[in-house]
């Protein structure tokens, strides 16, 4: 964001400084965290369930800020900077990010999905990375604070924007659309992540179709090839919609191949040409997210072996199927979230992997979370699908039970303790072990035990 007084502050809020030094200037950026505060930044004070924003705020000043907004002040005048008062913080929060995206003048890319969005945001900026100064959302700041902070980092130096955008529950999307105000969109896919708040498919793939509504006339919405939901989408934008895939497309994958060190496939673009790629994780669905990418990257003038320089060098945020060798051991790191759908991938991924001959593939699980009724069936196909692959199963922690059910013959561990010893015990060199959970399930700590990865 641009440097601004206080006084424009407010004036963009629809309010006035309430006290302190109208002038006071704000050139740090923006901040909700007085741990990470920047000198010269504008603090908001957001509540959350168990703190209030506002007792923060006087501390915010004394470590640097120049200007605080908050819900009430009872600081008195302070000795510098200023502040302002609102209703209600976050409102203004994403008032102030919805008055800087006007200011910008460059093409912007959102991101949706059940599965994928942090990688294909990946894959994206890497893409995009090799003509322009590229804004992207970091890590996972994807929902009603993460995206105004993000679009609120961009810069008139960028030359490109790409935004992630979540949701739990219906109506989430529409306001991050609002700030954000995309041309170009891709919905990695529409899958059972949330169904618990949504209760089918159906109602997901309306949440996520807003983002296809928002996108202009002149937009272009990216889909997957076997998305589902294409004539659904289709019939609620106004943008064109370009399918990728693996073997079909304007924008496909051919030759596709898998590697030791990732997944090698031959980028072809319809017209423009056709490139080598390696992408540095395993996967066939890191594939469509690639692709997702590599449209993008064609629409915005990239050239063919630009795409596929940028999806090669690519590297994933930390818990997406990130991989190491431990003694010989390949460990793949996929800890960061689970839902049916990316359970499913992560089998598949295993399942392709090469591994020595004689040597296991052995698939560390824990519970699916935010499924509500439909998470004992869930459970239970997974463990199905598992063994089906002919993998080791090994589920861990509470709420695995239907994992091991379904697998039939797998190893079970309440305590992540016991697992973490019991793999130590019988993995060998050459083995292959992928971690999958969801967050809850804290999968991670048995691979930071069993493994460690200093």
């Amino acid at each position: 964001m641009q440097p601004l007084s206080a006084k424009q502050i407010a004036e963009i809020l629809g309010t006035s400084v309430a006290v302190g030094c109208a002038d006071a200037l704000v050139s740090g950026g923006v901040s909700t965290d007085t741990r990470t505060l920047p000198r010269g930044s504008v603090f908001f004070a957001l509540s959350g369930e168990h703190f209030k924003g506002d007792d923060f705020a006087k501390g915010a000043l004394e470590s640097g800020a120049e200007v605080v907004v908050v819900s009430q002040w009872e600081g008195g005048i302070p000795s510098q900077g200023a502040v302002i008062v609102v209703t209600d913080p976050l409102l203004a929060l994403q008032r102030l990010a919805h008055w800087w995206r006007k200011q910008l003048d460059i093409p912007v890319v959102a991101i949706t999905g059940s599965n994928g969005k942090t990688s294909t945001k990946d894959f994206t900026a890497a893409v995009l990375s090799r003509r322009f100064d590229v804004c992207a959302t970091r890590g996972n700041k994807n929902n009603h604070i993460g995206v105004p902070l993000t679009v609120l980092s961009a810069t008139p130096q960028h030359g490109a924007a790409v935004w992630e955008m979540g949701m739990n529950h219906s109506g989430e999307i529409a306001p991050l659309c609002e700030i954000a105000r995309p041309k170009y969109g891709i919905i990695t896919n529409i899958g059972s992540a949330h169904i618990e708040f949504f209760g089918s498919r159906d109602a997901i793939a309306e949440e996520k179709g807003t983002l296809a509504r928002a996108l202009p006339a002149d937009g272009i919405l990216f889909i997957p090839a076997t998305c589902e939901y294409h004539e659904y989408l289709r019939l609620r934008t106004k943008a064109s919609i370009i399918p990728v895939g693996n073997g079909r497309g304007l924008v496909r994958a051919e030759n596709l191949r898998f590697e030791a060190e990732g997944t090698g496939f031959t980028l072809v673009i319809e017209g423009a040409g056709k490139a080598e790629v390696v992408l540095s994780v395993h996967g066939r669905h890191m594939v469509t997210n690639a692709l997702l990418a590599a449209g993008v990257g064609w629409k915005l003038g990239v050239p063919v072996e630009e795409i596929a320089a940028g999806l090669t060098a690519a590297r994933l945020t930390d818990g997406r199927l990130r991989r190491y060798l431990w003694q010989g051991v390949t460990i793949v790191d996929d800890t960061y979230n689970a839902n049916p759908e990316s359970m499913a991938a992560a089998i598949e991924t295993l399942s392709d992997m090469p591994v020595p001959q004689g040597a296991r593939r052995i698939i560390v699980l824990g519970r699916m979370g935010e499924l509500g009724v439909h998470g004992p069936d869930a459970h239970l196909r997974v463990g199905e699908l598992a063994a089906q692959h002919h993998l080791t199963v090994v589920a861990v922690g509470e709420g695995s039970e239907g994992i091991a059910d379904g697998a039939k013959g797998a190893h079970h561990f309440s305590v992540l303790d016991d697992a973490a010893k019991w793999l130590v015990r019988e993995v060998q060199p050459g083995d292959g072990v992928l971690f999958k959970g969801s967050r809850s399930a804290a999968v991670e700590r048995v691979m930071h035990t069993a493994f460690p990865n200093n």
